[in-house]
């Protein structure tokens, strides 16, 4: 068993961990209990990260939605689930999605939709529009973007 940080410690430790990178509450908590503190001393200190803005729910949800669009080409539809899967607030939620622009989220599924259907190499014209369709689901698309593209291609 690992030795006990200090409250102290983990303060400086977590405001570090919270600076190079956003971070929602639950992985603070998880990041908390695995250096082995108690309920009432987490508690302190996600109120310190709170209190000195190193914790900030809303900046967060804004990131991960900007982040996991524009780099993993993911749709709304998994944005908001695993922003919720992270126990984001619905208003918070809201919020993350205003910042993809309707234009931008466009011409990202086309790109990509396009793309994924080229690089298919499936012969039989059934399979290969499932596995497209599936794969575009799996991201996150939603289904009549998904459906009208299809008979586009």
């Amino acid at each position: 068993m690992r030795d006990k940080i200090t409250l102290q410690a983990a303060i400086v430790k977590l405001e570090y961990y919270c600076s190079y990178q956003e971070r929602c509450h639950d992985e603070v908590v998880q990041k908390l209990y695995d250096l082995g503190m108690k309920t009432n001393e987490i508690d302190i200190v996600v109120v310190h990260l709170l209190q000195n803005d190193f914790l900030n729910e809303e900046r967060f949800s804004r990131s991960f939605a900007r982040g996991k669009h524009r780099i993993k080409n993911w749709g709304k539809i998994r944005i908001v689930n695993e922003l919720k899967q992270r126990h984001i607030a619905a208003p918070n939620i809201k919020l993350a999605l205003t910042e993809i622009s309707e234009e931008q989220y466009q011409k990202t599924f086309h790109a990509l939709a396009e793309k994924h259907w080229e690089i298919l190499k499936e012969s039989d014209g059934q399979k290969k529009k499932k596995k497209w369709c599936d794969y575009l689901l799996r991201k996150g698309w939603e289904s009549n973007l998904v459906y009208e593209k299809m008979k586009e291609l």
